[in-house]
C-alpha cells in the first residue's frame, strides 16, 4: 500500500493524498458566522473557521465534488479552485459549472479515467439518497498504485458524499477492497412542510454498518461539526462509536494537521 494521508479543513473538505498525488473533497472555506439562506425560514450556518486557507493548500490534481448546490459542500470560495482543474461531480453539477472543460459529471456506478502526476486512475460515481429531487454522488478512487487484496480485488478509497445510507453500497462496493472509508455523517436535518425534520445525512450507527457490513479497516469521520443543520455532532459520535466496540477501525483527524491513515 502506498503512503495515504488526510488533512481536514472543515465539514467535508479534506485534502487527500495518495502515493504524491492529491485531491481536493467538497472545497468549502467560509469563515464562521456565514450564513447562506436556502429556502424561507431556512438557512445554513457556519461556527467554524475552516482549518487551512486557499492559499495554504498544496497543489490540488483534482477535485471531488459530490454536489455543486449546496454551500456546505461548496462555497464562493471553493469556486475558485476549480478552474483549469480536473473536478468531478453530478451531471447537473457539470452542466451548471460549464464550460469549465475539465469537469466531468458521473452517473450512478459509471466509471472515468484520468492521468494524475503519471498514474492513471480510476474514478467511479457510487449513488446517494440526500434531498429530494436532488443529484449528489460519491466516489471510488483506485489506481494501480494502490494494488490489490488477496482475493484480487483492487484495493480502493471511498469519500460517501452526502448521502443517509443504502443497502444498495453492500452488493456493489463488493467489487472493490475497500481499504478506507472518507464518510459524512452528522445526521444533518433539514425541515419538511408538515413542520417535521428530513435526515440527509448518514449518523454514527450507518458507520458502523459501513465497517462491518463492507469490512472496512479504516473509516475517517467527516462533515459532524460547525454547521446547525447537523443534528450528532462529536462527543455523541464518539460515545456511539464507542459503545459499538468500533474504534479500532475509526481514525479521527485533527483540522489542519496531515495524518498518515494507511
Amino acid at each position: 500500500m502506498p503512503n495515504i494521508t488526510v488533512t481536514h479543513i472543515t465539514t467535508a473538505t479534506v485534502v487527500l493524498t495518495i502515493d504524491g498525488v492529491v485531491f481536493l473533497t467538497d472545497p468549502t472555506f467560509c469563515p464562521a458566522g456565514t450564513e447562506f439562506p436556502v429556502m424561507p425560514g431556512f438557512s445554513l450556518k457556519t461556527s467554524i473557521e475552516p482549518a487551512l486557507s486557499l492559499a495554504q493548500l498544496p497543489a490540488i490534481d483534482a477535485v471531488l465534488l459530490s454536489h455543486e448546490d449546496h454551500p456546505d459542500n461548496l462555497d464562493d470560495e471553493g469556486r475558485k479552485l476549480l478552474d483549469a482543474r480536473h473536478v468531478f461531480t453530478t451531471p447537473d453539477g457539470a452542466e451548471k459549472l460549464a464550460p469549465r472543460p475539465a469537469v466531468v459529471g458521473l452517473k450512478d456506478w459509471e466509471t472515468t479515467e484520468v492521468w494524475l502526476q503519471g498514474k492513471r486512475w480510476r474514478i467511479t460515481a457510487t449513488p446517494c439518497v440526500h434531498l429530494p429531487g436532488g443529484e449528489c454522488v460519491g466516489f471510488i478512487l483506485e489506481s494501480d498504485s494502490l494494488g490489490r487484496d488477496s482475493n484480487g480485488l483492487p484495493n480502493a478509497v471511498w469519500f460517501t458524499g452526502d448521502s443517509i445510507y443504502l443497502d444498495a453500497w453492500k452488493e456493489k462496493l463488493s467489487q472493490w477492497n475497500i481499504v478506507l472509508v472518507l464518510a459524512n455523517l452528522g445526521a444533518a436535518k433539514v425541515p419538511t412542510p408538515d413542520g417535521g425534520a428530513l435526515q440527509v445525512t448518514m449518523d454514527a450507527r450507518d458507520a458502523v454498518k459501513i465497517v462491518r457490513e463492507l469490512n472496512v479497516p479504516v473509516l475517517v469521520p467527516l462533515h459532524y461539526e460547525g454547521w446547525g443543520h447537523f443534528s450528532q455532532f462529536g462527543e455523541e459520535l464518539r460515545n456511539v462509536l464507542e459503545a459499538e466496540n468500533v474504534m479500532d477501525k475509526i481514525c479521527f483527524v485533527e483540522p489542519g494537521v496531515e495524518k498518515r491513515v494507511c
